[in-house]
């Protein structure tokens, strides 16, 4: 795909994206597709789909209790589970604010590793990151924000993720539906969103602006960005998945490149479709 090619022009050291079709097909990359790069927050969808497979499991139930008081392991995905971003410090009642935390997601992990009696990072491995051979991938240290992988790595769960093997689709597909709707809060880097709808684990676009996503992204887009440059989408009226890394940190370069990157890419996709 030519518009991959964008890249090239990002003003950062190095970076590598990739388009995939729902149906696995990989469209195209550029850039280095074994390079490892720091995920920052695009761990969190890694760690959700842990989270999810331990679900299916029985070893955990999506609303048995889970953080603070009152809050299930539903909240804690969602980002309602009233923990402040970086504290594990509670600042509302579960289920009334859209409080992003990486506490949350820490909580989680331990939570799994409990009930599982295997450490998350190591639980993610045999769950999600060994059947999908994303053997260049790593969840060590926070299941927030301290994933390590690939292009090759990623392209592999964004298929897997449009069309899933390791989980149940209908699970798959409530994850990538609103949790509590209505609710408001802040999208990091975006500002104040109403409402600020997320899934379990996912980020949910609806009708977010400014968002990271490309302005001609359909709302059922959903997927993460991180603090260290790095996104991946998934617009199921496309019908494709698009994975870019970087190794800058997000900052007003970010802001200023992805949309118009992600409305190229999403042009190419139309422009290819079959009529």
């Amino acid at each position: 795909m030519q518009s991959l090619a964008m890249i090239e022009n990002w003003p950062v050291p190095t970076a590598a994206a990739a388009v995939v079709t729902s149906d696995g097909t990989l469209l195209g990359t550029h850039g280095p597709t074994a390079h490892r790069f720091p995920l920052a927050s695009v761990t969190k969808p890694l760690a959700a789909y842990a989270a999810l497979v331990a679900y299916e499991e029985g070893a955990v139930e999506l609303d048995e209790p889970a953080g603070p008081e009152g809050s299930t392991v539903r909240h804690l995905l969602a980002h309602t589970s009233g923990l402040a971003f970086d504290e594990h410090r509670v600042t509302a009642p579960p289920g009334t604010r859209r409080l992003y935390s990486n506490a949350g997601f820490e909580v989680l992990g331990d939570h799994i590793a409990k009930a599982t009696d295997i450490p998350f990072a190591e639980y993610a491995r045999q769950a999600v990151l060994e059947p999908l051979g994303m053997t260049s991938t790593t969840l060590e240290g926070s299941p927030a924000k301290d994933g390590v992988s690939t292009l090759d790595d990623l392209v592999r769960f964004a298929a897997e993720v449009q069309a899933p093997r390791l989980l149940d689709p209908r699970t798959v597909l409530e994850a990538q539906t609103v949790v509590h709707p209505g609710l408001k809060g802040v999208l990091p880097g975006y500002g104040h969103q109403n409402p600020n709808d997320w899934g379990l684990g996912f980020e949910i676009r609806d009708s977010k602006s400014p968002h990271w996503t490309g302005l001609s992204s359909s709302p059922a887009t959903f997927g993460h960005f991180g603090q260290s440059g790095t996104f991946l989408w998934i617009d199921p009226a496309a019908g494709a998945a698009c994975v870019a890394l970087t190794d800058r940190a997000f900052g007003p370069w970010a802001a200023e490149v992805w949309t118009p990157f992600t409305d190229a890419v999403l042009a190419e996709l139309a422009a290819s479709a079959p009529r």
